[in-house]
């Protein structure tokens, strides 16, 4: 945005907020707020306008001056009539289009879907480009699945096995190994046939889970043993379990010879790409694996790229935000990066 207004352009900026469905929806997540704070991180004024299309926006826009910003209302708005917006309805997206000259596509989190605001609006545009932000998430996850400097690790965490599939299978063939934690630990676990007492499964993902690991050897790394709890409780009494589960325990977080396990993986890898946590790390209680884990990819001076909300929210607790190379601000367009899909939001910028 500063770039933009420093080089004498006019910047009218959309972004979107929440879903919306209903009309107390709109009450609750306009952009007026997101305009305000805008204007004191830029310390100047920013016009907001309170609709997406019509005439009070196009006179807004056409009384702007060279180095003005201007935020138009959340584009979701359009959503409540037909799901314009997020169905990229191909009027609405010619007409936001026809407000400016050039479009410059930042939002790398909204990538992964075709909504009218970013494919629409490229689509309909002479001139389209990616932002600062938008290059770099390119160049960093386009590096590190396409090009890795080896070994290549990826930390593969969070609750489901089914969001990490296509991730999985994809990077097999490029990682050298796939460390896995989180509760979906628990399926592969089954499908090896290791008691995981009251631990999440997906039942229905156990045979896959088999496939995959006869697929990779052991370029698959598992926890060898998790703290347990009898309940999905901050101060139930926890205990460690090595290999098996018993009966009435379910694992809520990686052990201490998981964590040595994964440091030793980590140790010499030179290029790492992490999603998802180790465990509930929202439970003091059981964050000590995450945290370990956060320690030992910021220790390993390797080329380090973080994603997805929780592996965010997990470095920042620790402080160790710092000292990774790349944190994404993609949740499921980093994964879809990840599983090698085309993006349409990057896609419609391609040949422009």
């Amino acid at each position: 945005i500063k770039y933009i207004t420093d080089q004498g352009g006019k910047a009218i900026l959309f972004s979107h907020l929440g879903r919306i469905k209903t009309e107390e929806d709109k009450e609750k997540l306009s952009l007026r707020p997101v305009a305000e704070h805008l204007a004191d991180l830029l310390n100047k004024k920013v016009t907001f306008v309170p609709a997406t299309r019509g005439e009070q926006l196009e006179k807004a826009i056409a009384e702007m001056e060279d180095g003005d910003v201007l935020v138009v209302e959340n584009t979701r708005f359009e959503d409540l009539d037909g799901k314009k917006e997020s169905g990229n309805d191909p009027e609405l997206g010619k007409y936001w289009a026809s407000l400016g000259d050039v479009f410059v596509n930042d939002a790398f989190g909204t990538a992964h879907r075709s909504h009218a605001s970013n494919v629409g609006i490229a689509s309909n545009m002479k001139q389209a480009a990616a932002g600062f932000l938008l290059e770099k998430e390119i160049k960093f996850l386009g590096e590190a699945v396409d090009n890795p400097v080896h070994p290549f690790v990826a930390i593969l965490g969070g609750a489901k096995v089914s969001d990490k599939i296509g991730v999985i299978e994809h990077l097999l063939d490029k990682a050298d190994k796939i460390i896995v934690g989180g509760g979906m630990t628990y399926t592969f676990y089954a499908a090896k046939g290791i008691k995981i007492g009251n631990s999440l499964v997906e039942e229905d993902k156990i045979e896959l889970a088999k496939e995959l690991l006869e697929k990779a050897g052991d370029k698959i790394v598992l926890p060898v043993d998790n703290v347990c709890a009898p309940e999905f409780n901050n101060d139930a009494p926890a205990k460690v379990f090595e290999g098996d589960i018993p009966d009435g325990y379910m694992a809520l977080d990686i052990g201490p010879k998981s964590v040595e396990l994964f440091k030793s993986v980590l140790k010499d890898a030179k290029t790492v790409v992490w999603n998802g946590p180790m465990g509930v790390f929202e439970m003091d209680a059981f964050a000590q694996g995450t945290k370990d884990v956060a320690q030992a990819v910021a220790d390993s001076g390797a080329t380090s790229i973080v994603g997805g909300g929780d592996s965010i929210s997990a470095l920042k607790k620790t402080g160790l935000s710092d000292k990774i190379t790349h944190i994404s601000t993609g949740g499921g367009a980093t994964l879809e990066f990840l599983e090698g899909k085309v993006l349409p939001g990057i896609a419609a910028l391609a040949d422009k």
